[in-house]
């Protein structure tokens, strides 16, 4: 729906009269049936936690989830034209939990942006989209929603995740800290203008807003005061009828330890692409993460790099008002270890759904996916976390989605 903003005009600012503005309400209420079954097996003998020795161990749930197709939302957005070219703007948008009702407008976690555009593109500050998230949503052809989601996706989320992560605020409220992967909170982005033949890109630098001390010796001896938090990426793209393709590239600062002279960070490039057949579409990614510790001054014994790398083959195939969605993932993690006897922990999942269009802004879905854990590796499609320890290792998670999704 559109509110025209004559009363804009009775606010203390210049020219308001003259100026051309709106805002726009929008939003999607995605609601589905989900269930999840996460397997993990014996990995040794009998023990005290195991006497009877059960080969296996499985957790499951059902539930009324949201979000399996588009994430649920609610936004507000508008836009005032200053004339000659030039264009003010503000974006809100929350996340909204509309299975239980308990999340809503208390908190725009998915973005709140303030911004200036023109000729010259677009400057926009606030919580936003980071650089690598588009590719992954973009070129995913479940669109990093629901349990078809790719395991690129859900493993770079873990992957950047500071350290320690940051609790929420309010118990049930997501906490806008904590990670900076798919969003970045106290960022200055830049977007070039839409007219340049087919070419888009953006950058950003976000503030970790770490209080610096002066003289350092002042400095409080806790851990990630100093730098966590600090995000820096940018994303160059190329879209041009069929074809879309862009590489991205994210540097989060994930832990700092001021007096022992280090700094964590995790630094990752993606590059991703799609055609479009008419009869099918195709989706591609190939992602690559690697968690540094960089010392001041480096020890003999320093710690090895994290590498996460992974990728992504999807399809899309129209049939009359309907979609069929397949996606294959797989990640794989690298500890970098030169006398390791143990093989790479590593994930793959596939995935695949139909969505139904009742109208443009309605549809029906439904999703199921398999994942399975090699090695150590512990990711799931969704639901309760698998039962992972000294007797149990993880190995496969299932899942699926029948919903509905109903935007405005």
């Amino acid at each position: 729906m559109r509110i025209s903003l004559v009363a804009l005009a009775a606010l203390p600012v210049a020219s308001s009269a003259a100026a051309q503005s709106s805002v726009t309400v929008f939003g999607v209420v995605d609601a589905a049936v989900s269930g999840y079954s996460n397997k993990s097996e014996i990995v040794g003998f009998p023990t005290p936690a195991n006497p009877l020795f059960f080969d296996s161990a499985k957790v499951s749930r059902t539930a009324l989830s949201n979000s399996g197709y588009n994430t649920s939302r609610l936004g507000f957005r508008g836009t005032e034209d200053l004339g000659g070219g030039l264009a003010a703007s503000f974006w809100l948008e929350t996340p909204i939990t509309n299975d239980d009702g308990q999340t809503g407008i208390s908190t725009f976690a998915r973005r709140s942006t303030v911004s200036l555009s023109g000729p010259f593109g677009e400057v926009r500050l606030g919580r936003d989209f980071a650089p690598l998230y588009w590719n992954d949503t973009m070129f995913d052809p479940f669109g990093a929603n629901g349990v078809g989601a790719s395991v690129v996706f859900t493993a770079n989320g873990a992957f950047n995740t500071f350290n320690p992560p940051a609790p929420p605020a309010v118990a049930g409220i997501p906490s806008v800290s904590g990670n900076s992967y798919a969003r970045a909170s106290n960022s200055v982005g830049y977007f070039l203008p839409p007219n340049l033949g087919g070419f888009y890109g953006q950058v950003m630098y976000a503030f970790h807003e770490r209080d610096k001390f002066d003289p350092g010796t002042v400095t409080p001896t806790a851990l990630n005061n100093s730098r966590t938090g600090r995000y820096v990426g940018g994303r160059i793209g190329y879209a041009n009828g069929p074809l879309d393709f862009a590489l991205a590239y994210g540097s989060s600062t994930i832990g700092d330890d001021f007096y022992a002279g280090t700094t964590t960070a995790v630094k990752t490039i993606n590059l991703g692409g799609s055609y479009d057949f008419g009869v099918l579409k195709l989706f591609g990614e190939y992602s690559k993460a690697s968690k540094e510790v960089d010392y001041q001054v480096k020890p003999l014994m320093a710690a090895a790099d994290i590498d996460l790398k992974g990728y992504v083959f999807g399809v899309t195939v129209p049939v009359g008002p309907g979609l069929i969605r397949l996606g294959y993932s797989q990640v794989k993690y690298d500890f970098n270890l030169p006398f390791s006897l143990l093989d790479d922990p590593k994930a793959n999942k596939v995935a695949i759904g139909y969505v139904h269009n009742l109208s443009k802004r309605t549809a029906l879905y439904a999703t199921v996916a398999r994942l399975r854990n090699k090695n150590g590796a512990a990711l799931t499609v969704g639901g309760p976390a698998l039962i992972n320890n000294a007797t149990f290792t993880p190995q496969t998670s299932t899942g699926y989605d029948v919903g509905i999704r109903h935007a405005f």
